[in-house]
């Protein structure tokens, strides 16, 4: 895939004063390490956790030096960054790299992660998750791990008390074919926008509503241009750690080891950081005006019964026969961490 300008990441690279790094010594490997948050959200406190615990543990032999909020360029160029060794890593949601790896959008489909964390951890710890990471080996990056970064909700200026009040209001979504049979199985029609015309979009009446995780609802304030809103859980928002392949093999493996047990490691404290932040977010909300409602589980299982299908078709016409082997480690791993 043909990406741009990633001699301007390099310039911002040497550039940027703004990163965190942990040494004490000079390191005998050093990674920037670029992201899309800004230096107060989950992604990034963890990521400089991680950075700390990865100097600490390589004996101040592999730094990490942070660049969050989109500083060394947008997602396609700091993928491509990575890919061409411009920097060694990135962590990405995984909804940005469907482009560049097909495979990844298996986690757009709805309800794919359960909303029980230890069973969602299950699954990205299962063949599925192994063979998802290894699907973007051909692609000149090394997927060392899936870091989970909420759930979508619903929001809409009409009433969404049931499922079938959904139908025939327009939502916006990203570019995503996955996205648009979801809407279309429930009867709603989608229309991709870009995030930086929502909302605008909501105040002038283009869509009827969208969806996106609640923190995010909060900090665009999308409570001043909305009415309504139902926490679903619906969409897993994943990210996916990203290193170039190059720098990852020339790392010893005790080093390598190292990092993907790090990684893995603060996962359940990221969680629990980002559902204090989803529940202050609420909180905004709702003193906002909102009118909120809780999805039930019996609402989010007959839901997710509805678009799987869909979704799932969507998915495989474009991820093909790679699709149909992720499709099938996915069900067998949701059967035996959920059941049917």
């Amino acid at each position: 895939m043909t990406f741009s300008t990633p001699a301007k990441i390099f310039a911002a690279a040497l550039c940027i004063s703004g990163m965190t790094a942990f040494s004490a010594q000079a390191a005998e490997f050093v990674a920037k390490i670029g992201h899309l948050e800004s230096a107060q959200q989950s992604r990034n406190i963890y990521l400089e956790k991680v950075a700390k615990l990865v100097n600490e543990r390589t004996d101040g032999n592999v730094e990490f030096e942070i660049y969050p909020q989109g500083q060394l360029g947008n997602q396609r160029q700091m993928t491509e960054g990575t890919q061409l060794g411009v920097l060694e890593a990135t962590v990405s949601p995984a909804a940005f790299l469907g482009g560049f790896n097909p495979a990844v959008s298996v986690l757009d489909i709805p309800y794919l992660m359960p909303q029980d964390f230890k069973q969602a951890q299950a699954i990205r710890d299962s063949a599925f998750g192994k063979e998802l990471l290894a699907s973007f080996s051909s692609k000149g990056v090394v997927a060392i791990g899936l870091w989970p970064n909420g759930f979508k909700q619903f929001t809409s200026n009409k009433p969404i008390e049931d499922w079938k009040e959904f139908a025939g209001q327009k939502f916006r979504v990203m570019d995503s074919n996955i996205l648009i049979e979801q809407f279309k199985a429930m009867g709603a029609s989608a229309i991709a926008l870009p995030f930086g015309e929502l909302y605008t979009s909501l105040q002038m009446g283009v869509v009827d509503g969208e969806e996106n995780p609640l923190d995010t609802i909060e900090r665009m304030k999308y409570y001043e241009v909305q009415k309504n809103l139902v926490v679903s859980d619906h969409g897993a928002m994943e990210d996916v750690i990203l290193f170039n392949e190059a720098f990852w093999n020339s790392l010893p493996e005790n080093y390598r080891k190292v990092i993907v047990d790090t990684f893995h490691e603060v996962i359940p404290d990221l969680v629990k950081d980002k559902a204090d932040k989803v529940a202050a977010a609420l909180e905004v909300v709702k003193q906002n005006g909102m009118n909120v409602r809780v999805a039930t589980p019996e609402e989010r299982k007959a839901l997710r019964e509805e678009v799987y299908p869909a979704t799932k078709a969507a998915y495989i016409e474009r991820a093909g026969d790679e699709g149909k082997k992720l499709i099938g480690l996915y069900e067998k791993a949701y059967a035996d961490v959920v059941g049917n």
